[in-house]
C-alpha cells in the first residue's frame, strides 16, 4: 500500500537543521526530504486485541508539520522511533477484528484516540499515570511489546493514518454514531486537546481569559469553553484576518493583534508598570490565558498579563524558551503543561475526554465540520505541506488527506 513515511536519522536532522532557514520546502521535496510517499506492506493484528482499520480521513496536526520540518525538540526524541508512518486524527472502518477485541465487529466505524498507553503495550501492571487516566502522558511510552511512541503516528511498529489501512488496539476505539460523517468525527482528536486543557483549567463565568492563537487549537478551545456553557469573557489574540472570522463565529468576544500589554490593560481593568528595562508588566491582568504558540515571546508577554493567582495553560509544543520568572513569584501564577487528553471526573463520573469530545461534536454542542477546509488525495501530500505553511493565502483551516 502507498504511505506517506518519515525518516528522521541524526544526519539527516542536522542537515535539515541547516537547510530549512534557507528554504522550507528540502524539508518534505529533494534528496535530503524526511517524507516521502513510498509502498509499505499493509499491518497484520499485532496480537487478539488489535482490529484493522481502513482509513477513510485523516486529519494533519500542526505536531505533525512540525516533525515533517525537524522543528520538534530533541528532548522528545527517545518517545518516538523511525521510520514511522505520521498521521493520528483517524477515522475509518474496522475490515478485520481480533478474537479478544471484544464489542468490536468488521463494518464498525470508529474514530482512533491514537494514545499508545500501557494497555495497548501489553503492559499488565500500568503506570501511574495510566492508573489515574493520563494515558498521554503514559510513563511507558518507550516500554512494552511495541517500539517507542507516545501515540499512533510517531511509532514504527504501528503505522498511523497517511496510510490507507493501520492497526488500532481496542483500548483505543471509539464507536461513531450513525449520523455523524467523517468528516466531523475526524476534528474529534483535536477537540479533545483543547477541551481537556479548558477541563483542567476551567474559566468561571465571570471571568476574563485570553487564548493566543487563533489556529486550530486555539479556536477549539473558544468552542469547548462555549460547548461547556462558559459564558466567560474570551479574547483571542492573533494576526490573521481569517482566524479572527473563525473564531468570532465560534464565540470569542473579540480578536486582538499587536498590543498585548495595552489590550490587557483596556479589556481587563489592569494596570501597566514600566520597569527601568524590559516589557511593562501589569497588575490586574486576564484570570487565564490558554497558549497555543508556547514560543519564547508568547509565554514571556502571557506572565506579564496574567493576573495575580492566575493559570497559564501552555498549550503550544516549544522547545527551548528563555523566560524571566518574575511575574511567575510576584504574581503566584500557576503555569500548565498540556499534552493530549486523559479522563475527567465530574459529580463522580469519569469519562474519557475523547469520548466527551465525540459526543459534543455529535450532539451539535460543538460545531466545527466547516473547518474541514481543504481535502488531498495521499499523492497530493506536498501540495498539502504547502497549503499549512501559508493558510492565510489559502484560506486554509483544517487539512486532511481523504481516501
Amino acid at each position: 500500500m502507498k504511505a506517506i513515511v518519515m525518516r528522521a536519522g541524526p544526519a539527516r536532522y542536522a542537515v535539515l537543521q541547516a537547510l530549512r532557514p534557507i528554504n522550507r520546502s528540502f524539508c518534505y521535496s529533494g534528496p535530503f526530504s524526511s517524507v516521502s510517499l513510498e509502498d509499505i506492506p499493509e499491518p497484520a493484528l499485532p496480537s487478539p486485541e488489535w482490529v484493522k482499520i481502513k482509513t477513510a480521513i485523516c486529519g494533519f496536526c500542526g505536531s505533525d508539520l512540525n516533525l515533517i520540518l525537524m522543528k520538534d525538540s530533541p528532548t522528545a526524541m527517545p518517545f518516538t522511533s523511525f521510520p514511522c508512518v505520521p498521521g493520528h486524527e483517524v477515522c475509518g472502518e474496522i475490515v478485520e477484528a481480533g478474537s479478544a477485541a471484544k464489542g468490536w465487529s468488521a463494518g464498525d466505524r470508529v474514530a482512533l484516540c491514537p494514545m499508545l498507553g500501557c494497555e495497548a503495550r501489553g503492559i499488565t501492571q500500568p503506570c501511574r499515570s495510566c492508573r489515574l487516566g493520563l494515558y498521554s502522558n503514559c510513563e511507558n511510552s518507550a516500554e512494552g511489546d511495541i517500539a517507542p511512541g507516545m501515540f499512533t503516528g510517531i511509532c514504527s511498529d504501528i503505522n498511523g493514518g497517511f496510510a490507507p489501512y493501520l492497526v488500532a488496539h481496542k483500548s483505543q476505539l471509539f464507536r461513531i454514531p450513525g449520523n455523524m460523517t467523517f468528516g466531523s468525527a475526524v476534528l474529534t482528536e483535536p477537540l479533545a486537546v483543547s477541551l481537556q486543557a479548558v477541563l483542567d483549567s476551567r474559566p468561571g463565568n465571570d471571568e476574563t481569559i485570553l487564548i493566543i492563537g487563533g489556529g486550530v487549537i486555539g479556536l477549539f478551545v473558544v468552542k469547548a469553553i462555549r460547548g461547556l456553557g462558559i459564558q466567560c469573557s474570551i479574547t483571542v489574540a492573533d494576526p490573521s484576518p481569517l482566524a479572527a472570522e473563525y473564531t468570532v463565529k465560534s464565540g470569542a468576544d473579540r480578536v486582538i493583534s499587536g498590543d498585548l500589554i495595552g489590550a490587557a490593560v483596556e479589556i481587563t481593568g489592569g494596570r501597566a508598570y514600566k520597569p527601568v528595562i524590559g516589557e511593562p508588566v501589569v497588575m490586574g491582568g486576564f484570570t487565564r490565558i490558554y497558549d497555543t504558540v508556547a514560543s519564547s515571546m508568547t509565554l514571556r508577554t502571557a506572565m506579564r498579563i496574567l493576573a495575580a493567582g492566575g493559570t497559564l495553560s501552555v498549550l503550544g509544543i516549544g522547545g527551548n524558551v528563555k523566560l524571566d520568572l518574575t511575574p511567575l513569584w510576584l504574581k503566584l501564577q500557576t503555569i500548565k503543561g498540556c499534552f493530549g487528553y486523559g479522563r475527567h471526573t465530574e459529580k463522580g463520573v469519569s469519562r474519557p475526554v475523547f469520548g466527551m469530545a465525540l459526543d459534543m461534536l455529535a450532539s451539535g454542542k460543538v460545531r466545527a465540520e466547516e473547518m474541514l477546509t481543504h481535502e488531498f488525495a495521499i499523492e497530493d501530500f506536498r501540495k498539502m505541506i504547502d497549503v499549512n505553511l501559508s493558510k492565510s493565502r489559502h484560506r486554509a483551516m483544517k487539512t486532511a488527506i481523504r481516501f
